[in-house]
């Protein structure tokens, strides 16, 4: 959770760090692939710290600011996320749908391809879905809770993960079922 500028630096250079090439002004004039994505993580970190902090006449200007923008970006991006589910070094590699629910919490370092899906089994369930650091989610997933998802995993295109996945494993298929373990 961002609670302090020193938190939001770190949030966002963690970010920047897992994307090539992190210059936004090079990514805007090459039209890049990623700058929409980019920009979207940026002002949902920004948003996060204003979210977090106590609000008074001094920075409400900037809670509303980066508010509208964040949801401005949201509709212009397809990408669906919500403050304080994602830790830091989030990458979105391209520009496409993805729906994160408000009930995820995902860690550190991980990779969301488009066309991922979190969501739950049964509306009006409890559906806490945990995703563990450094995972790669590919494209045309669909996660459905309640799930708990390890660390080190890597979820092959077009899966279905509807129960709990062990740390350092690929998975892949509908439902998902462990392919392999990773050394």
């Amino acid at each position: 959770m961002i609670k302090t500028r020193k938190d939001l630096k770190q949030f966002i250079q963690a970010d920047s760090k897992t994307r090539s090439g992190s210059n936004m002004l090079i990514k805007w004039v090459t039209r890049s692939d990623d700058y929409l994505p980019s920009l979207l993580v940026k002002c949902l970190r920004k948003y996060e710290y204003y979210l977090n902090r106590k609000r008074n006449i001094y920075n409400l200007f900037p809670y509303i600011w980066y508010w509208w923008n964040f949801r401005r970006l949201r509709v212009k991006t397809g990408i669906m996320l919500f403050p304080n589910t994602i830790g830091e070094g989030l990458n979105l590699v391209h520009p496409g749908f993805r729906r994160i629910a408000v009930f995820s919490h995902i860690g550190k370092n991980c990779t969301i391809l488009p066309n991922v899906l979190i969501g739950r089994k049964n509306p009006g369930e409890k559906a806490d879905v945990f995703i563990g650091d450094n995972c790669y989610i590919s494209t045309g997933v669909t996660i459905l809770g309640p799930v708990t998802i390890g660390n080190n995993v890597t979820i092959a295109a077009g899966a279905v993960v509807t129960k709990d996945v062990p740390d350092n494993c690929i998975v892949g298929g509908v439902p998902a079922k462990i392919l392999k373990y990773k050394k």
